[in-house]
């Protein structure tokens, strides 16, 4: 963070006319002597730098922000997402796939944790998700041409309860298999995401991982930060006018090695 952010400036002033109010009424209470009032103007001046200097190092060193939206909490936090309670988001590609071999779901993505260390058997979640009555309406097409995974296509954001977890259609698919998405994909997987966990959640919380942080094929542009990807999640949060009610909550969840890329105090700004 920039050493002269706008958003702290303003909270270190507030708190300077504070102190200010309060040295002026010692300086009325109190008669310093004329050989001490230089010495103590510097001391003065060095507790007034020290102070904003704290604050600044503070603000870096965040790592959880609570954001109050249309009366829901949304909290973004350091963690891992699997350790969570409640409700737990997992992206999947729009054709739900569950074949781990590193060539349609990578072993060490989050997708392919979930399916290798806690399903069971994959052969019935697929049957679970292809005669399930609420993916059946959300069916894009059948893409018989697929060499590889399934043929099945789902409406980007389309959610499919299995136990405490929501799978979720959220990346395109080339002819090699190979993730992308567009920033207008992004945004309308954003849009209807809410909209289903509007429909599934049941007052429950929700934990989300930092969606599209490990796309690197973004269509259109060559680099999103991880900054703007959580600005965007917040942001579809706001506009969907969801609403968590107490004690439930959002939580965004960053992985450890993503945490030098967010800017926790930025997002007061949310």
């Amino acid at each position: 963070m920039r050493f002269f952010n706008k958003r702290l400036v303003v909270e270190y002033f507030a708190l300077l006319s504070i102190i200010s109010i309060i040295f002026s009424f010692a300086v009325i209470v109190i008669e310093i002597p004329d050989n001490f009032k230089i010495p103590i103007g510097l001391l003065l001046l060095v507790f007034l730098l020290s102070l904003y200097i704290i604050m600044w190092i503070k603000a870096n060193l965040l790592s959880e922000a609570k954001i109050k939206i249309n009366n829901s909490t949304v909290v973004v936090k350091i963690g891992d997402i699997f350790k969570e309670d409640d409700f737990k988001v997992i992206a999947f590609n729009e054709y739900f796939d569950t074949q781990v071999d590193n060539k349609i779901i990578a072993e060490k993505t989050l997708n392919g944790i979930y399916l290798k260390e806690l399903v069971e058997n994959a052969v019935e979640l697929d049957n679970l998700i292809s005669n399930d009555a609420h993916l059946k309406d959300r069916i894009l097409e059948h893409n018989e041409l697929r060499a590889c995974g399934k043929k099945i296509k789902y409406k980007l954001g389309t959610i499919f309860q299995h136990n405490d977890y929501l799978l979720t259609a959220f990346t395109k698919f080339d002819n090699d298999n190979r993730a992308y998405l567009n920033m207008n994909d992004y945004i309308n997987f954003l849009l209807n995401f809410w909209n289903e966990i509007d429909i599934i959640y049941a007052g429950r919380s929700v934990s989300i991982p930092l969606l599209g942080s490990g796309i690197t094929r973004f269509k259109e542009y060559n680099e999103i930060a991880e900054q703007e990807l959580l600005e965007l999640l917040i942001w579809s949060f706001k506009i969907s006018r969801i609403k968590f009610t107490y004690p439930s909550k959002v939580s965004v969840i960053i992985h450890e090695s993503k945490k030098d890329k967010i800017n926790f105090y930025k997002l007061k700004e949310c």
